[in-house]
């Protein structure tokens, strides 16, 4: 299967339109992987992503109507939180809070246009974000067995990476770790020690990460992306390899975790993170009563409450993203949040079954944005890099989607 597309920038000269292409392919390639090292803020994605955004739209990017489904929510999901942030004395806390949140949120946006503009640049955006897992995942394995300078990658005794937390470490594995398990099944078998070797790695990082929620996105989007393989399917011989390898693949998980228990050190953060409920999650102001407590003073705040004030106020934050945004970005932001997940997870479901060059991206891209969605119930995730890098992805691949109708893309 072959794609092929007229560039905005064809009638250019070729050799320049060439060098343009491999330049702006590195930089994004870079700024992709840099989004794998943020224990510092703002971290190298930021400032690469800023620039690299100046640069496009000076040169003449432009914004079509088909994205205006993602822009305008975003735009009003900000709006509703600087409204929100004069709710409080602190409002510059909240002008700060919404200019990250809008430049994520554009982030999204751009990342959808690059990929419209040139359909390879899904693969480069998961090869660079892999290189990123696998970087970051080693950094943290080696914090967590104790090796000399590497303890800044470790928190609470659980591996981290190059993140400030790892609850946002774990999860941000997912991606790669379904794209290798999906070129493990269909791509070459010359690189397949390879493939193994990088899953392996990212694994064990997501296991020493210590996240329930890591550790249920990973067997949930693994699940349903498997179950979409199969579907999608339509030879008998296929899907009976993709079944045996399923079968082989889960019991040398078994037996790879067992192995992994042995160790004390894997035994420990197993036995410590394996409650469903924790401590801090059922006490009587714990996580959960948080959240109805939350919910109760959303409905009289149609304004919200300020950014960040449900800390100052309780001393946790919400873990919750859907009460975040009613508390930090009013009853405006609630529903431009809505907005902005529901759309693409809707508008994009019949993607997953279309034969398309885009598509093993899309459905990995699709299912890990699936379970974030669930797991926002338990925790925030408004300012994960790696969340609206996945809106990116899927509104990308629609966009290619639209083009291919209209008949700009031609498949063969």
């Amino acid at each position: 299967m072959s794609i092929s597309t007229t560039l905005p920038y064809a009638q250019a000269s070729l050799q320049t339109g060439i060098r343009f292409d491999r330049l702006a392919n590195a930089a994004l390639a870079l700024a992709v992987f840099s989004g794998g090292f943020v224990i510092f803020e703002p971290a190298p994605y930021e400032l690469l992503l800023a620039g690299l955004l100046a640069i496009f739209f000076l040169l003449g990017l432009r914004v079509p109507k088909e994205i205006m489904p993602l822009l305008i929510p975003v735009t009003t999901f900000t709006i509703g939180g600087l409204i929100s942030s004069f709710m409080i004395d602190d409002y510059q806390r909240g002008l700060i809070y919404n200019a990250v949140t809008f430049f994520l949120g554009m982030t999204s946006v751009f990342f959808a246009l690059l990929i419209k503009q040139d359909m390879g640049r899904i693969r480069l955006i998961f090869r660079a974000y892999v290189l990123a897992a696998v970087a970051t995942s080693t950094l943290g394995i080696l914090g967590y067995f104790g090796l000399p300078g590497f303890d800044l990658f470790t928190r609470y005794d659980r591996a981290q990476g190059a993140f400030a937390d790892p609850n946002v470490f774990a999860p941000f594995l997912i991606v790669p770790i379904l794209y290798l398990m999906y070129g493990v099944m269909n791509r070459s078998a010359t690189l397949l020690p390879v493939r193994l070797g990088l899953l392996s790695i990212l694994l064990l990082g997501e296991l020493l990460a210590g996240s329930r929620a890591g550790w249920g996105l990973t067997v949930l989007t693994a699940g349903l992306f498997y179950a979409v393989l199969l579907m999608n399917e339509p030879q008998a011989k296929v899907r009976a390899k993709y079944i045996l390898m399923g079968v082989f693949g889960l019991a040398s998980l078994i037996v790879a975790t067992i192995g992994a228990l042995q160790v004390d050190a894997v035994w420990e953060i197993i036995s410590q993170r394996a409650k469903v409920v924790q401590e801090y999650d059922g006490a009587r102001i714990g996580r959960f009563a948080r959240h109805a407590i939350g919910f109760e003073l959303a409905l009289s705040k149609p304004l919200g409450i300020g950014n960040l004030e449900f800390g100052q106020i309780y001393g946790e934050d919400e873990h919750n993203v859907y009460l975040r945004s009613l508390l930090s970005y009013g009853w405006l932001g609630f529903v431009s949040w809505l907005a902005i997940v529901l759309w693409p997870l809707i508008a994009g479901f019949k993607l997953l079954f279309a034969k398309r060059p885009w598509q093993p991206y899309f459905q990995i891209a699709y299912v890990v944005f699936f379970g974030h969605l669930l797991v926002g119930w338990v925790i925030d995730i408004d300012h994960w890099r790696h969340v609206y890098l996945i809106i990116g992805i899927l509104w990308g691949c629609m966009l290619l989607e639209k083009m291919h109708k209209q008949g700009k893309i031609q498949i063969a």
